[in-house]
């Protein structure tokens, strides 16, 4: 029987012959997961009207945890804090763009096709990912 380090290594051996597009695909969904319940908190909290308030903090605070399982476990960049601080930089300036594509595409939804907001952010997130895969692989983590 394996111990449960020796399993660990050999899940994270694994983990980076996964193709990126693959891991990108598992920790964006997983950090997309993390901002979609905070939206939802934020929206339980505020009220479903300020859907847009909780949208922009949702991402505010999920901006930390998005930064490092992608740096670590998709894009595996490494270097001193003045690369990491430019990568941060310019991760904030892709999340930029997919911020403001998502809250068109939510105000859309949500006020114009009439779709409750929880379900137009899914839609929105996943109209989304696309574009943040590739400005995060040539643009914001670019060897």
């Amino acid at each position: 029987m394996l111990s449960p380090v020796k399993l660990f290594w050999l899940i994270w051996k694994y983990w980076f012959t996964l193709p990126d597009k693959v891991r990108f695909v598992l920790v964006g969904g997983f950090n997309a997961c993390v901002q979609y319940v905070l939206y939802v908190l934020l929206l339980l909290l505020l009220g479903d009207a300020h859907y847009q308030i909780a949208l922009s903090l949702s991402w505010i605070i999920s901006t930390l945890s998005s930064f490092s399982t992608q740096k670590i476990f998709v894009f595996c960049t490494a270097g001193s804090w003045r690369v990491w601080l430019k990568e941060y930089l310019k991760c904030i300036n892709v999340w930029a763009v997919a911020y403001v594509i998502n809250a068109g595409l939510l105000k859309m939804l949500v006020d114009v096709c009439s779709i409750n907001p929880y379900w137009a952010q899914i839609i929105a997130v996943s109209a989304t990912t696309v574009s943040s895969y590739i400005l995060m692989k040539y643009f914001a983590f670019k060897h």
